[in-house]
Protein backbone atom coordinates (compact mmCIF):
# COMPACT_ATOMS: atom_id res chain seq x y z
CA UNK A 1 0.00 0.00 0.00
CA UNK A 2 1.58 3.41 -1.23
CA UNK A 3 1.11 5.94 2.14
CA UNK A 4 1.68 8.86 -0.57
CA UNK A 5 -1.37 8.15 -2.67
CA UNK A 6 -3.14 7.25 0.08
CA UNK A 7 -3.25 10.60 1.29
CA UNK A 8 -2.28 12.68 -1.93
CA UNK A 9 -5.57 14.51 -1.81
CA UNK A 10 -5.00 15.79 1.29
CA UNK A 11 -3.34 19.02 2.54
CA UNK A 12 -0.62 18.49 6.09
CA UNK A 13 -2.65 20.42 7.65
CA UNK A 14 -5.42 18.72 7.31
CA UNK A 15 -3.76 15.63 8.21
CA UNK A 16 -2.54 17.32 11.34
CA UNK A 17 -5.96 18.37 12.82
CA UNK A 18 -7.77 15.13 12.16
CA UNK A 19 -5.00 13.63 13.51
CA UNK A 20 -4.91 15.87 16.89
CA UNK A 21 -8.90 15.77 16.88
CA UNK A 22 -8.76 11.59 16.63
CA UNK A 23 -6.00 11.58 19.85
CA UNK A 24 -8.68 13.80 21.52
CA UNK A 25 -11.72 11.95 20.99
CA UNK A 26 -10.20 8.44 21.80
CA UNK A 27 -9.08 10.29 25.09
CA UNK A 28 -12.97 11.64 25.62
CA UNK A 29 -14.38 8.63 23.68
CA UNK A 30 -12.08 6.35 26.61
CA UNK A 31 -13.20 8.10 29.89
CA UNK A 32 -16.74 8.75 29.26
CA UNK A 33 -17.87 8.63 25.57
CA UNK A 34 -18.59 11.53 23.37
CA UNK A 35 -15.64 11.17 21.20
CA UNK A 36 -17.94 12.01 18.44
CA UNK A 37 -18.34 15.22 19.22
CA UNK A 38 -15.05 15.58 18.21
CA UNK A 39 -14.37 13.39 15.48
CA UNK A 40 -17.47 13.86 13.51
CA UNK A 41 -17.52 17.49 13.27
CA UNK A 42 -13.52 17.52 11.89
CA UNK A 43 -14.33 15.39 9.09
CA UNK A 44 -17.31 17.30 8.10
CA UNK A 45 -15.27 20.62 8.11
CA UNK A 46 -11.97 18.79 6.33
CA UNK A 47 -13.88 16.52 4.54
CA UNK A 48 -16.68 18.78 2.55
CA UNK A 49 -17.50 16.89 -0.50
CA UNK A 50 -17.58 13.29 1.18
CA UNK A 51 -21.55 12.09 1.25
CA UNK A 52 -22.73 11.86 4.83
CA UNK A 53 -22.39 8.06 4.65
CA UNK A 54 -18.58 8.05 3.81
CA UNK A 55 -18.34 10.68 6.77
CA UNK A 56 -20.10 8.07 8.76
CA UNK A 57 -18.21 4.92 7.81
CA UNK A 58 -14.60 6.99 8.23
CA UNK A 59 -15.67 7.96 11.45
CA UNK A 60 -16.64 4.43 13.40
CA UNK A 61 -13.42 2.91 11.17
CA UNK A 62 -11.41 4.98 13.71
CA UNK A 63 -13.62 4.85 16.87
CA UNK A 64 -14.37 0.94 16.71
CA UNK A 65 -10.20 1.36 17.02
CA UNK A 66 -9.79 3.78 19.62
CA UNK A 67 -12.71 1.87 21.46
CA UNK A 68 -11.22 -1.43 20.94
CA UNK A 69 -8.33 -0.40 22.67
CA UNK A 70 -10.17 1.23 25.62
CA UNK A 71 -12.57 -1.97 26.20
CA UNK A 72 -9.01 -3.82 26.43
CA UNK A 73 -8.19 -1.78 29.03
CA UNK A 74 -11.04 -1.81 31.31
CA UNK A 75 -11.15 -5.46 30.45
CA UNK A 76 -8.33 -5.95 32.44
CA UNK A 77 -9.43 -4.09 35.77
CA UNK A 78 -13.58 -4.62 35.87
CA UNK A 79 -15.48 -7.58 36.20
CA UNK A 80 -18.35 -8.53 34.07
CA UNK A 81 -21.47 -10.03 34.59
CA UNK A 82 -21.27 -11.88 31.05
CA UNK A 83 -24.32 -13.14 30.43
CA UNK A 84 -26.03 -8.90 30.93
CA UNK A 85 -22.84 -7.84 28.81
CA UNK A 86 -23.44 -10.62 25.87
CA UNK A 87 -27.40 -9.88 25.88
CA UNK A 88 -26.86 -5.86 25.90
CA UNK A 89 -24.51 -6.00 22.95
CA UNK A 90 -26.24 -8.91 20.95
CA UNK A 91 -29.03 -6.35 20.99
CA UNK A 92 -27.40 -3.04 20.70
CA UNK A 93 -25.43 -5.19 17.56
CA UNK A 94 -28.66 -5.96 15.55
CA UNK A 95 -30.55 -2.50 16.41
CA UNK A 96 -27.07 -0.37 15.49
CA UNK A 97 -26.96 -2.12 12.48
CA UNK A 98 -30.78 -1.40 11.35
CA UNK A 99 -29.43 2.18 12.29
CA UNK A 100 -27.07 2.27 9.75
CA UNK A 101 -29.53 1.05 6.90
CA UNK A 102 -31.77 3.90 8.08
CA UNK A 103 -29.21 6.57 7.30
CA UNK A 104 -29.44 6.63 3.74
CA UNK A 105 -33.12 7.15 4.12
CA UNK A 106 -33.87 9.58 6.64
CA UNK A 107 -31.82 12.70 7.34
CA UNK A 108 -30.78 11.95 11.33
CA UNK A 109 -30.59 15.89 11.75
CA UNK A 110 -34.93 15.05 12.63
CA UNK A 111 -33.77 14.05 15.96
CA UNK A 112 -32.27 16.79 16.80
CA UNK A 113 -34.85 18.47 18.74
CA UNK A 114 -35.59 15.82 20.25
CA UNK A 115 -31.86 14.55 21.68
CA UNK A 116 -31.60 18.41 22.85
CA UNK A 117 -34.36 18.17 25.03
CA UNK A 118 -32.91 15.06 26.82
CA UNK A 119 -29.47 16.66 27.22
CA UNK A 120 -30.98 18.88 28.59
CA UNK A 121 -32.41 17.10 31.35
CA UNK A 122 -29.76 14.83 31.88
CA UNK A 123 -27.24 16.97 32.46
CA UNK A 124 -29.58 18.94 35.13
CA UNK A 125 -30.36 15.52 36.84
CA UNK A 126 -26.91 14.26 36.90
CA UNK A 127 -25.33 17.91 38.37
CA UNK A 128 -28.35 17.80 41.27
CA UNK A 129 -27.87 14.27 42.26
CA UNK A 130 -24.41 14.92 43.49
CA UNK A 131 -23.97 11.20 44.56
CA UNK A 132 -25.05 9.54 41.13
CA UNK A 133 -22.92 6.94 40.13
CA UNK A 134 -20.20 7.59 42.51
CA UNK A 135 -20.85 3.74 44.31
CA UNK A 136 -23.60 1.29 43.26
CA UNK A 137 -26.98 2.35 43.81
CA UNK A 138 -29.30 -0.69 42.95
CA UNK A 139 -29.05 -4.37 43.27
CA UNK A 140 -31.35 -5.79 40.29
CA UNK A 141 -31.94 -9.38 40.01
CA UNK A 142 -30.45 -10.75 36.35
CA UNK A 143 -33.89 -11.38 34.61
CA UNK A 144 -34.54 -7.53 35.30
CA UNK A 145 -31.25 -6.60 34.50
CA UNK A 146 -31.50 -8.52 31.09
CA UNK A 147 -35.17 -7.11 30.53
CA UNK A 148 -33.53 -3.38 30.95
CA UNK A 149 -30.04 -3.74 29.43
CA UNK A 150 -31.75 -5.39 26.51
CA UNK A 151 -33.82 -2.23 25.88
CA UNK A 152 -31.43 0.15 26.57
CA UNK A 153 -29.13 -1.89 23.91
CA UNK A 154 -31.70 -1.83 21.38
CA UNK A 155 -32.89 2.17 21.97
CA UNK A 156 -28.90 3.77 21.92
CA UNK A 157 -27.42 0.26 19.70
CA UNK A 158 -30.12 2.15 17.04
CA UNK A 159 -29.47 5.67 17.31
CA UNK A 160 -25.40 4.82 16.97
CA UNK A 161 -26.03 3.03 13.88
CA UNK A 162 -28.18 5.95 12.74
CA UNK A 163 -26.71 9.09 14.17
CA UNK A 164 -23.80 8.51 16.63
CA UNK A 165 -22.33 11.35 18.25
CA UNK A 166 -23.00 10.63 22.33
CA UNK A 167 -23.47 6.88 21.82
CA UNK A 168 -20.78 6.43 24.34
CA UNK A 169 -22.46 8.86 26.94
CA UNK A 170 -25.81 7.63 27.02
CA UNK A 171 -24.74 4.11 27.17
CA UNK A 172 -22.82 5.01 30.42
CA UNK A 173 -25.66 7.41 31.82
CA UNK A 174 -28.39 4.63 31.24
CA UNK A 175 -26.38 1.78 32.90
CA UNK A 176 -25.61 3.90 35.94
CA UNK A 177 -29.58 5.27 35.94
CA UNK A 178 -31.45 2.30 35.12
CA UNK A 179 -28.77 -0.58 36.31
CA UNK A 180 -27.41 1.34 39.12
CA UNK A 181 -23.91 1.12 38.06
CA UNK A 182 -21.23 3.79 39.18
CA UNK A 183 -19.50 5.02 36.80
CA UNK A 184 -16.35 3.16 36.44
CA UNK A 185 -18.15 0.12 36.28
CA UNK A 186 -20.50 1.89 33.46
CA UNK A 187 -17.76 3.43 31.39
CA UNK A 188 -16.52 -0.14 31.00
CA UNK A 189 -19.36 -1.45 29.95
CA UNK A 190 -20.00 1.19 27.69
CA UNK A 191 -16.54 0.61 25.66
CA UNK A 192 -17.51 -3.37 25.27
CA UNK A 193 -21.03 -2.62 24.12
CA UNK A 194 -19.89 0.56 21.90
CA UNK A 195 -17.53 -1.80 19.84
CA UNK A 196 -20.51 -3.70 19.42
CA UNK A 197 -22.18 -0.94 17.58
CA UNK A 198 -19.31 0.47 15.68
CA UNK A 199 -18.91 -3.15 14.42
CA UNK A 200 -22.43 -3.56 13.37
CA UNK A 201 -22.61 -0.27 11.36
CA UNK A 202 -19.69 -0.99 10.01
CA UNK A 203 -20.54 -3.81 8.34
CA UNK A 204 -23.18 -1.66 6.95
CA UNK A 205 -20.75 1.13 5.70
CA UNK A 206 -18.26 -1.20 4.33
CA UNK A 207 -20.35 -3.27 2.42
CA UNK A 208 -21.58 0.26 0.61
CA UNK A 209 -18.09 1.22 0.40
CA UNK A 210 -18.60 4.08 2.22
CA UNK A 211 -15.24 5.06 3.92
CA UNK A 212 -12.00 6.53 2.93
CA UNK A 213 -9.67 3.98 3.66
CA UNK A 214 -6.17 6.46 4.44
CA UNK A 215 -8.23 8.75 6.75
CA UNK A 216 -9.72 6.13 8.24
CA UNK A 217 -5.92 4.63 9.24
CA UNK A 218 -4.47 7.84 10.35
CA UNK A 219 -7.89 8.47 12.78
CA UNK A 220 -7.31 4.91 13.97
CA UNK A 221 -4.04 5.37 15.06
CA UNK A 222 -4.24 8.75 17.08
CA UNK A 223 -7.59 7.44 18.22
CA UNK A 224 -6.24 4.12 19.52
CA UNK A 225 -3.78 6.43 21.47
CA UNK A 226 -5.99 8.42 23.11
CA UNK A 227 -8.13 5.72 24.27
CA UNK A 228 -5.32 4.27 26.01
CA UNK A 229 -4.30 7.15 27.79
CA UNK A 230 -8.02 7.80 28.59
CA UNK A 231 -8.95 4.42 29.89
CA UNK A 232 -5.83 4.64 32.41
CA UNK A 233 -6.65 8.06 33.48
CA UNK A 234 -10.26 7.35 34.10
CA UNK A 235 -9.51 3.92 35.93
CA UNK A 236 -6.71 5.72 38.16
CA UNK A 237 -9.06 8.48 39.12
CA UNK A 238 -12.24 7.02 39.50
CA UNK A 239 -15.68 8.06 39.72
CA UNK A 240 -15.48 11.50 40.68
CA UNK A 241 -13.16 12.05 37.43
CA UNK A 242 -15.66 10.51 35.24
CA UNK A 243 -18.84 12.20 36.67
CA UNK A 244 -16.96 15.69 36.07
CA UNK A 245 -16.09 14.70 32.68
CA UNK A 246 -19.24 13.38 32.40
CA UNK A 247 -21.10 16.41 32.36
CA UNK A 248 -18.97 18.86 30.15
CA UNK A 249 -19.25 16.46 27.36
CA UNK A 250 -23.27 16.55 28.20
CA UNK A 251 -22.96 20.38 28.31
CA UNK A 252 -20.93 20.62 25.05
CA UNK A 253 -23.52 18.15 23.50
CA UNK A 254 -26.54 20.89 24.47
CA UNK A 255 -24.42 23.58 22.51
CA UNK A 256 -23.89 21.55 19.50
CA UNK A 257 -27.13 20.29 19.50
CA UNK A 258 -28.98 23.55 20.32
CA UNK A 259 -26.93 25.40 17.99
CA UNK A 260 -28.26 22.76 14.90
CA UNK A 261 -31.76 23.20 15.93
CA UNK A 262 -31.45 27.17 16.16
CA UNK A 263 -29.75 27.21 12.83
CA UNK A 264 -32.40 25.30 11.25
CA UNK A 265 -35.37 27.85 12.89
Amino acid sequence: MDLSTLFSDYSLLTLLILSVLAFIAGFIDAVVGGGGLIQLPALLVSLPNASLPTIFGTNKIAALSGTSMAAFQYARRITFNLSLLMAISLASFIASYFGARIVSIINPATLKPVILIILIVIAIYTFLKKELGLAVTKQLSLPRQLVSGVAIGLIIGFYDGFFGPGTGSFFVLAFVLILGFEFVQASAYAKIVNCMTNISALTVFIRQGNYIIGIAILMAIFNIAGGIIGSKMALKRGNGFIRIFFLIIVSILIIRYGYDVIKTL
